[in-house]
Order: C-alpha cells, then structure tokens, then sequence
C-alpha cells in the first residue's frame, strides 16, 4: 500500500501543477492555500474569491463523492474510486480540447479539485483516520518527527523514509508536469487519465477495497 500511496502522491503533485499554472496561482489540491485566496479575493477582487470558493466547493464535493463510490463498491472500493478519478480528469481533458471551453474559462478545471477530492478519500476508514494524498504539510510535519525520533534513537529508517518517499513523489510528479506543460498544454492531463485507469484497473483484481479488510493504513 506504502508503494500506491507513493504513485498517487506523484498523481496528485502531477495534477495539481497543471491547474495552478493554468489558473495563475490557485490549486486543484491544496484547499488551504484556495481558503488563502478566498480570503484575499473577498478583500477586494470577487473574481478571484468566486474562483476559490468554486475549488473549494467542487475539492468537497469530490470527497463526497469518493466516499459515496467507496461504500458502494464494497471490497472494489479502491478501484471504484480510482475510475472515479481517472472519469473527472479525463471529463477536464475532454472538454478543455475543444474550442467552446474557451467560454468557459476556469469551470472545467474545477472537475480536477472534485478529482483531487475524490482521491482523498482513497485511504479513508473514518473521519479520523485517513490519509491524505494530495497535500504535503502533515506528511511533512510527520518526516520531521519520524527525523527527530530517529535521531534520539527512540526511531528507525521506517518512521520517516515512507514520508520522505511521499513528499519526493509529489515533488517529482510536479517537475513532470511543469515540463509537460510548457509543452503540451492540459493536453498532459491525458496521462494522469491513464494512471489511474490503469492502477484502477490493476486493482480490481483483487479484493482489498474494504474498508474493514485490506489491513492498516500506509504510513503515509
């Protein structure tokens, strides 16, 4: 699960590049910089707060409906939520393609906050425990401790390298899509499309989306 968790970190850090640099500074994922914005935005430019409200709204309705997905796909809960995914962003691809979406402006990226959402909700058993995928500041602050207890003693290389390998895939995923976009556009969202097709489709095989079955929470 630690080696999945690892793929969609890079997944979302993917992702998320492609709509900040396309939005000019808002993001797919990161609902705390978004609730920054709407911050800003209601201190004097409605254009911007309207926009961070609609990434904020569409990331909570994306949880919603990853969660709604995953109860119903039973011990397919992980591949149901993966084609969940991989159906919002490849919805984004499909209608930034085509010349009406510059009527549009922003709206059809908002389907990538539902998609970033979704994925959330991918490692959830509760409220309470989760693991969240899309955003690095607890992983970050979970590197550090593991660091310090290592550092103590009190640790080992297993408290701290699965967030180290967490925080350096979301990196990396993100060089890959800055590069990607300078080149291609929001056409490189047909990649992540495929990831998680692909990984949604690896994992039907096997029945370990239940939530009370597919033993503890990866590290991450």
């Amino acid at each position: 699960m630690v080696r999945l968790a690892v793929i969609l970190a890079a997944l979302a850090g993917f992702v998320d590049v492609l709509a900040f640099l396309s939005l000019g500074g808002f993001f797919a994922s990161f609902m705390s910089g978004n609730s920054t914005r709407l911050a800003i935005g209601i201190g004097g430019n409605g254009a911007e707060a309207m926009l961070a409200a609609g990434l904020i709204l569409a990331f909570i309705g994306g949880v919603m409906g990853g969660t709604i997905v995953g109860e119903r796909g039973g011990t397919r809960r992980l591949s149901a939520i993966l084609a969940l995914v991989a159906a919002l962003i490849a919805l984004c691809a499909l209608v930034t393609s085509f010349t009406i979406a510059q009527n549009l402006g922003s709206a059809p990226l908002l389907l990538l906050a539902a998609a970033m959402g979704a994925l959330n909700t991918l490692f959830s058993r509760d409220a309470s425990s989760s693991v969240a995928l899309t955003y690095m500041t607890g992983t970050l602050g979970r590197l550090g401790q593991g660091l310090a207890h290592a550092a103590s003693g009190k640790g080992t290389t297993a408290d701290w390298l699965p967030y180290l390998m967490a925080w350096g895939a979301f990196l990396g995923g993100g060089l890959i899509g800055v590069g990607l976009y300078w080149r291609i556009g929001l056409t490189a969202l047909w990649l992540a499309v495929l990831t998680a097709g692909l990984l949604s489709w690896r994992l039907w095989p096997r029945s370990t989306g239940d939530q009370h079955s597919d033993g503890p929470l990866p590290k991450i």
